[in-house]
């Protein structure tokens, strides 16, 4: 066992919260601001406003763990910048890719990236963005966030489909495999590299895709990068005028003109919930394999009725499928029907596995 002792920056948030903490522990009297320009307060009795802190003394905790070797850290550390750094040699064309996508993909994000199915989605929106940001007076619809017309880097493309995709089996694809996603995602939203189009036989490499530019490159304000990019941040934000208009209030603010989002967002479905009440011991209970394994592999489809499965806990559904008997359904869960791949997408899973999967969905929705 071992503590991985990280030396790389926080960013965004995560340095925010960092900056707080630690001015506010040193008692710090002088005014702190936020890269948004709100206020630092002191942590007071334990907390932070409303919020309990952790003000435990960590001394003598040093001898835990082990510095780790530097091949642990190559193996955790995969960020893929903008520049190419970290970007690992492969290629896959964009067939290969279409294939791929539709064995491990198209179940959450529908064909050809439409998404539909409770799941982002990939493709469309081309300018939504920035005729929003800039000329909202075009619509009053809101901007269509896919990789096309939001995402200002395919290096984020990259890095996020091998360090966290497909969802039920994170990291399994390959560096091939990743580009040839890549490249067929890139086409489905009509982009061209170095002035060419992808068709079916392109393949994408690393020095093409270093060539690559996105739509939308431009499109956020303010530039973000390098060493300067935290200050530009805060002097973007500290300007009112540059996303709305009015003066900052809290509270008490009388006459004082409150900002409103014109084109907010509301459109999600599932609808999000407000209730995070944990389930008491007794309704918790001892939890199965076959329950460990699903809610692993299983749960992102068959929990929720906006992708389309059979969603466990259906008893009527559950009782039309069980007609079929066990032998059929544990056969269509091991060689995959309609738009469920085979074993979920989780490859690793053996028969005896996918077998106590379905006894259990079978057994929570009766």
């Amino acid at each position: 066992m071992f503590m991985l002792e990280v030396k790389k920056p926080l960013l965004g948030a995560l340095l925010a919260l960092s900056v707080m903490a630690s001015s506010a522990v040193a008692g710090d009297a002088s005014p702190k601001k936020n890269v948004d320009a709100s206020l630092i307060y002191p942590i007071k009795d334990g907390k932070y406003q409303a919020y309990s802190v952790n003000t435990q003394n960590t001394k003598g905790f040093s001898h835990y763990g082990r510095t780790p070797t530097a091949a642990e850290i190559k193996a955790w550390d995969k960020d893929i910048m903008p520049d190419g750094t970290g970007l690992p040699e492969g290629k896959g064309s964009v067939e290969e890719g279409d294939e791929l996508y539709a064995e491990k993909c198209a179940m959450c994000h529908g064909d050809f990236g439409a998404g539909g199915k409770g799941y982002p989605t990939l493709s469309g929106g081309e300018g939504t963005l920035k005729n929003q940001l800039v000329h909202p007076e075009k619509g009053d619809e809101p901007p269509i966030r896919t990789i096309g017309s939001y995402w200002p880097y395919a290096s984020t493309l990259f890095w996020y489909i091998q360090s966290a995709m497909p969802f039920p089996n994170p990291k399994s694809l390959s560096n091939d495999e990743t580009y040839a996603i890549v490249a067929y995602l890139l086409s489905v939203n009509e982009i061209e590299i170095d002035g060419e189009e992808l068709d079916d036989d392109y393949v994408l490499d690393r020095a093409k895709f270093l060539k690559i530019k996105m739509p939308n490159e431009n499109g956020f304000y303010p530039e973000v990068n390098g060493d300067v990019g935290s200050k530009e941040m805060s002097k973007y934000l500290n300007n009112s005028k540059n996303y709305g208009a009015g003066t900052r209030c809290m509270k008490d603010c009388g006459d004082t003109p409150i900002v409103h989002i014109k084109n907010e967002l509301k459109d999600f479905h599932p609808a999000p919930s407000t209730i995070r009440d944990l389930p008491s011991q007794k309704e918790a209970g001892e939890i199965s394999e076959g329950q460990k394994l699903y809610e692993a592999t299983c749960s992102v489809c068959h929990a929720s009725e906006a992708i389309g499965a059979p969603v466990v806990g259906n008893k009527e559904t559950w009782a039309t499928l069980s007609k079929k008997g066990l032998d059929e359904l544990n056969k269509n869960a091991i060689n995959g029907i309609n738009a469920m791949p085979p074993r979920g997408g989780n490859m690793d899973l053996n028969d005896d596995q996918i077998n106590t999967i379905v006894e259990y969905m079978i057994k929570a929705s009766q």
